[in-house]
């Protein structure tokens, strides 16, 4: 695939001086499954601006990824989520990585498209980006990560080449709604309550 790359196990020095000179940059996961705890992290998936697409494969038992690290936690770049709970959840449990500064587009949709219930990675690609992603690959085993499909690859990087097109537009609505201050607390939010699910507390804003 074009403008894709595959390391092993942590960015490449290559690949990092690359990233580190962008101002945003998509990122995803791709795991086991759902529970942290349970599930171990198998691929992490980077693009920036200019479509350049990183997959790292983890590795069982591996524990940290020193390049991943500093990237993600680089203080001068904006790390582009769908979902963002779970992906910095599952990156401070697996690599130890504390992700900040973070912009979740599924927030950012829920606030903003409000005339709509549909707020998953393909509905929103597909309405600010007019592609229609291929989420087929999307329940299959992730561990095996040396043999990974050909559309195992091509959904990974679909899952983050849209992502910083439609944080772009996302933002365009969300000033237009004055909703983006409420947005951006909502963000700074969002390694507390990784905190908290790491911590179990599942029911903590209940009565």
């Amino acid at each position: 695939m074009e403008d894709f790359q595959v390391c092993d196990r942590d960015l490449s020095d290559d690949a990092l001086s690359h990233y580190l000179q962008a101002d945003v940059i998509a990122v995803d996961t791709e795991t086991m499954g759902l529970l942290p705890q349970r599930d171990r992290l198998c691929l992490v998936q980077l693009c920036n601006s200019e479509g350049k697409v990183t997959a790292i494969r983890i590795t069982k038992g591996q524990t940290d990824a020193p390049n991943l690290k500093k990237l993600l936690e680089a203080a001068n770049i904006l790390k582009v989520f769908h979902f963002a709970r779970f992906d910095i959840t599952t990156l401070r449990y697996n690599l130890g990585i504390h992700v900040n500064p973070v912009f979740c587009t599924k927030i950012a949709s829920k606030l903003v498209r409000t005339y709509t219930q549909r707020h998953g990675l393909k509905d929103v690609v597909h309405e600010l980006e007019r592609v229609e992603l291929d989420k087929s690959a999307q329940s299959s085993d992730w561990g095996n990560a040396v043999n990974l499909s050909d559309a195992q690859l091509s959904y990974a990087a679909n899952d983050v080449r849209y992502l910083v097109s439609v944080q772009h537009k996302l933002v365009d609505m969300l000033k237009r709604e004055e909703r983006l201050e409420l947005a951006q607390e909502c963000f700074r939010c969002l390694p507390t309550i990784v905190s908290l699910d790491l911590l179990q507390f599942k029911d903590l804003f209940e009565h």
